[in-house]
């Protein structure tokens, strides 16, 4: 019997605009992302930008969410191909990328991503090829299946957005609110009115271009994922690991103060 990796539906629903739903992980314990998976998620997103998570235990997380059937999108810490390819060998279903800004950034990670003739992505053998037993299944599909979705996360992303959505290998963007505070001269106010127009220009050309606006929430109610989906965002991140973990060490702490 012929084996074959795991290939998600996720980049068609982003591409038709559906209500899409992800998971955050920072910690590389297999065990989380193995129960995030078991949650309902869509996708997984990796965190290799910020949290300690290495090509080996991102491997391990990418082959436990899809155990699962979730598709797993690692963000690398940087656009080099030098993290990009073998992250995409381990099987990833494609990629989160941070801070791209302009066109030439986006077509970079893209050569990175995609085999020839989109890209310049070299062949090899490893889990994503199901070790060989796939290969040709793989690299014929990987172009038309694999996700990539670049953060815009900075004022000079959100001038260049309608170079950036317009390409045709970008099925989504990725709000990142507290970068993009930062950029507009207002660091971690994530309400302010320049950062919320930035926002709606980029939720606008998304839907210009017909592809998929997201974010992540930390504070999560159903009242604030309506108002997401309202404003014009197709997906959302619903917290992390991390982020789970630290309000409820907060909450646990103000109740140990009640004691003193």
């Amino acid at each position: 019997m012929t084996k074959s990796i795991y290939f998600s539906n996720l980049k068609s629903r982003l591409r038709e605009r559906k209500k899409i739903f992800g998971a955050w992980v920072s910690f590389d314990h297999p065990a989380i992302t193995e129960i995030f998976s078991m949650a309902g998620f869509d996708f997984i997103g990796l965190d290799m930008e910020h949290a300690p998570i290495s090509l080996s235990s991102a491997q391990k997380l990418i082959a436990y969410a899809q155990a699962n059937n979730v598709a797993c999108l690692p963000r690398p810490v940087s656009h080099s191909n030098d993290i990009i390819k073998p992250l995409l060998d381990s099987g990833a279903d494609g990629v989160i990328a941070p801070m791209v800004n302009s066109r030439d950034e986006l077509k970079m990670i893209i050569n990175h991503m995609k085999y020839p003739p989109l890209g310049n992505r070299t062949y090899g053998l490893n889990r994503a090829q199901a070790y060989g037993f796939s290969f040709e299944k793989y690299v014929q599909e990987w172009n038309n299946l694999s996700v990539f979705i670049p953060q815009i996360e900075s004022k000079q992303a959100v001038e260049n957005i309608e170079d950036l959505v317009s390409e045709n290998e970008v099925d989504g963007v990725m709000i990142g609110p507290y970068d993009l505070s930062g950029s507009y001269g207002v660091p971690g106010e994530t309400g302010h009115p320049l950062v919320t127009s930035a926002c709606n220009k980029v939720i606008e050309a998304c839907r210009k271009y017909g592809k998929s606006c997201g974010t992540q929430i930390v504070d999560i109610d159903k009242d604030k994922v309506d108002k997401l989906f309202e404003s014009g965002y197709t997906y959302v991140i619903l917290s992390s690991d991390l982020f789970v973990m630290w309000k409820w060490a907060e909450s646990m702490q103000s109740l140990i103060e009640t004691y003193s």
